[in-house]
């Protein structure tokens, strides 16, 4: 079957490739693996260099990388080329920080010398998502390159020219053939990549039921696995929280990238006091967004990636709206080409609403209004998913003890829940296990070993 990349705009179809056949697999996965053991015995400097050449190729080419984004799943450039910079910035980090976080450990115990020492582990799978088709592949690719181990990439079907750029971008920079592969395989062929005694570790970005399916593949195959699944995270709005700018932000965490992301603010949870007038000011402030062609600069909203990917959101709207959602904004697609969605707001989310209790993956706004501060806090947690929170107060010593006591993977206080290189990233509950970014997400893909002399 091939591969097909179409431009969610207009439906047309911009290209298309062929996917591998089971031995072309097996031949790619040997040759990075060959190429994994060569490179595990470069000094860090050699590493850094290139790591560095990335970082410059990516800022010389975030206008060409943008375009390419808005075309085959439908970012606006302007967000496209903030997503290119960030990969940029994160290429920086690791080369800089790389060898202070492989550095030996000693440790103090009976031997006469002891240490932990953290070593490549060999190849890692990374299974990426479409929607930071750039940025996700670079954040498991950039500190995995510069441990010492390989990487290959099953990038999601309908991004298959970005994977390909990916590819020639670390060749470009001067990595060794086949140290970072993209596979173009189908999902059916994940399972065989992830048995393959040529791979060492796997990471997903994806939906809860993609991680589950990886998960059981690579248990069954002693592989590590690190998950970032689906979210639902909780943007909570105490009494006392700067309405206009807890609006404003609602705003950007919900609906940038079309709503596409996982640490969106998905489910908007001011307290009964400011409710109504927060509503007025986060409806006007979506309302003003401008949509439509992804590639003109002055465009906020593009399309989503996929039609079916809206036909599916529709339906937890439409489904919704019937349980007691009251819809104040948009709430029903754009007519014509394109997989166009208005932004849109459902008023009165309760827990007999599918909004309540599913990730909306798409530009709709689930807004639960709490009694208090004591049950914003309880539906904030009532939701199998734990990726990222937010609190909105003037108080933040108070708003930190309301963040402690959310059940989430990271919590922000008066910003915008984002990764950054230096923070480690990831969930709990069904929003999957392990993290990626900082020291620690560096370290997920590595042999930590104990070195004892007596």
């Amino acid at each position: 079957m091939p591969y097909t990349s179409l431009n969610p705009a207009t439906n047309e179809t911009l290209k298309t490739f062929t996917s591998w056949d089971s031995q072309r697999l097996t031949s790619a996965l040997e040759q990075a693996s060959d190429a994994q053991r060569t490179w595990a015995g470069t000094k860090f400097p050699e590493r850094a260099e290139r790591m560095n050449r990335v970082a410059m190729l990516l800022h010389e080419r975030v206008n060409e990388y943008a375009a390419l984004m808005a075309m085959e799943m439908g970012k606006p450039v302007r967000e496209g080329r903030a997503e290119v910079e960030k990969c940029s910035l994160a290429c920086d980090y690791y080369a800089v920080h790389a060898e202070h976080f492989m550095q030996l450990e000693p440790v103090q115990t009976d031997a006469g010398k002891s240490y932990v020492s953290y070593e490549p582990l060999g190849v890692v799978l990374g299974i990426m998502p479409w929607n930071f088709p750039f940025f996700q592949v670079i954040r498991f690719a950039a500190p995995g390159l510069m441990a010492g181990n390989a990487c290959v990439l099953k990038h999601a079907s309908n991004v298959p020219q970005c994977a390909q750029a990916l590819e020639q971008l670390f060749l470009d920079a001067g990595f060794p053939s086949h140290l970072f592969t993209t596979l173009m395989i189908e999902t059916a062929e994940v399972a065989s990549a992830i048995a393959s005694p040529f791979v060492h570790g796997v990471t997903l970005t994806g939906s809860e039921a993609a991680g589950r399916k990886v998960a059981s593949h690579a248990g069954q195959h002693l592989k590590k696995c690190v998950l970032e699944l689906g979210g639902s995270d909780a943007f909570i709005i105490l009494k006392d929280a700067d309405l206009d700018l807890a609006a404003s932000f609602a705003v950007r965490s919900r609906f940038q990238n079309c709503g596409q992301s996982c640490i969106a603010a998905k489910r908007i949870i001011p307290v009964v006091e400011i409710a109504d007038e927060f509503l007025t000011l986060f409806t006007k402030k979506a309302a003003d967004l401008k949509m439509g062609d992804p590639m003109s600069e002055t465009t906020q909203l593009g399309p989503m990636a996929r039609l079916d990917l809206r036909e599916d959101l529709q339906q937890q709207v439409v489904d919704s709206i019937a349980q007691g959602a009251e819809p104040v904004l948009g709430c029903k697609p754009v007519p014509g080409a394109g997989a166009f969605y208005p932004p849109s707001i459902l008023y009165r989310v309760t827990a007999k609403t599918r909004a309540y209790n599913e990730e909306l993956f798409g530009p709709v706004a689930a807004v639960i209004p709490a009694a208090n501060e004591e049950e914003a806090i309880h539906i904030a947690n009532d939701t199998r998913f734990g990726l990222g929170s937010s609190i909105w107060s003037r108080n933040s010593e108070h708003a930190e003890e309301v963040a402690r006591q959310v059940q989430a993977g990271c919590s922000f206080i008066n910003g915008m829940v984002r990764s950054d290189p230096r923070l480690p990233f990831g969930g709990i509950k069904s929003s999957g296990f392990g993290r990626e970014l900082s020291y620690h997400g560096m370290r997920e893909f590595v042999n930590i070993k104990t070195v004892w002399i007596r």
